[in-house]
């Protein structure tokens, strides 16, 4: 019969009795330190009894006596409730484990008075900094708790830039998508954009008008409407852009989800991505971007980089680098797929062509 398992915490003493040795020997062994003097047999065989009898080192004895609990705190408002943004989260965690720290993750659900005790339960444990990550790009406010330790931002900012953080670069996103429809052969392009007030709003609006002006053509605010992710609102402004006298041969949608609304659209009016008209959207959410058909072509947001650049970043404050906070802007690179292609030629009409007008004449 198969020894009975006991919930009895083995110790140094368990180790160093079943190994032959002293309890600082096993200590030294157990603990890599590098300058103690004990030969190659010895240090194995205390590292055999060790996984024999499924030793686990005492983080909270270790921690009192280095004075570090090699623990993050990662504060999240919605992130991971986003289903990109948990590439956050592990971009964090992949660097973080990569130096020997575990990360810690809240998510507080935009909550500012949980976000001030998620921090406070953190600090109780030590942890040795604070990341805090936005589920979309903007402002914060944080509490004063957040500057007892070293903190970096994702994804959001505050007003005067006390802690570092890293943002997408909104601008050159805006522009790597309107470019991809410049390049395909468009010079009549729509833009359905962010509702007001969000850096990503003026950012990729910002980068639209940049390529458009490099490729020499006048900004049309004719082109240009106004979205949120409301189910049935991308729809509508589609369409609205399709019933204009002078239609756009391609469409830039602000994120993925308005993409999948003006495919939707598109269909009713009889057009075809990308035969009739061209489509490209924000975010690369998979789930969205290679279910529609054709896949569709998107700026990606950056979020595992982002993660990845944060963790590091506090690392090094963590280690005594105190650089000046700064916002750092992160490029958003292009997805390609299939729903881009050349403009059709002036003056050919197609039976979609025709289904728009009839839909113009309603």
């Amino acid at each position: 019969m198969p020894a009975r398992r006991t919930s009895t915490r083995v110790t140094l003493s368990d180790v160093a009795r079943d190994a032959g040795v002293s309890i600082t020997t096993v200590s030294l062994v157990l603990n890599r330190v590098a300058s103690a003097t004990i030969s190659d047999q010895t240090r194995e065989r205390v590292e055999a009894s060790a996984q024999r009898l499924n030793y686990r080192r005492n983080a909270a004895a270790r921690q009192l006596r280095t004075q570090r609990s090699d623990t993050i705190g990662f504060i999240t408002d919605a992130v991971a409730a986003n289903p990109n943004a948990g590439d956050v989260i592990r971009g964090a965690q992949d660097v973080a484990w990569r130096h020997g720290k575990v990360v810690m993750i809240v998510n507080t659900g935009a909550n500012a008075a949980l976000a001030e005790r998620a921090a406070e339960q953190l600090m109780e444990r030590q942890v040795e900094g604070l990341i805090y990550a936005a589920d979309h790009h903007q402002e914060v406010w944080l509490p004063p708790v957040f500057g007892e330790v070293p903190c970096v931002l994702v994804d959001c900012f505050t007003g005067d830039l006390t802690y570092p953080s890293v943002v997408p670069d909104e601008v050159g996103g805006g522009r790597t998508a309107t470019t991809q429809l410049l390049e395909a052969g468009h010079r009549r392009i729509g833009f359905i954009n962010l509702e007001e007030g969000l850096p990503a709003t003026a950012g990729r609006l910002a980068g639209y008008r940049q390529a458009l002006a490099g490729a020499g053509i006048g900004f049309d605010t004719g082109l240009v409407r106004s979205a949120t992710d409301e189910i049935g609102l991308p729809y509508r402004r589609t369409r609205e852009l399709m019933l204009l006298d002078q239609p756009p041969t391609g469409i830039f949608c602000a994120t993925d989800r308005m993409a999948m609304e003006a495919y939707a659209a598109l269909a009713d009016l009889g057009l075809r991505v990308p035969n009739d008209i061209s489509v490209i959207g924000f975010d690369n959410q998979e789930i969205i971007a290679t279910r529609l058909r054709p896949g569709l072509t998107t700026v990606q947001l950056p979020h595992y980089a982002m993660g990845a650049w944060a963790s590091e970043r506090l690392l090094e404050m963590v280690s005594g680098d105190s650089a000046d906070p700064a916002q750092i802007n992160l490029p958003c690179p292009l997805v390609r797929r299939d729903s881009i292609a050349a403009p059709v030629a002036p003056g050919i009409r197609t039976m979609a062509g025709h289904l728009v007008d009839s839909h113009r004449g309603r």
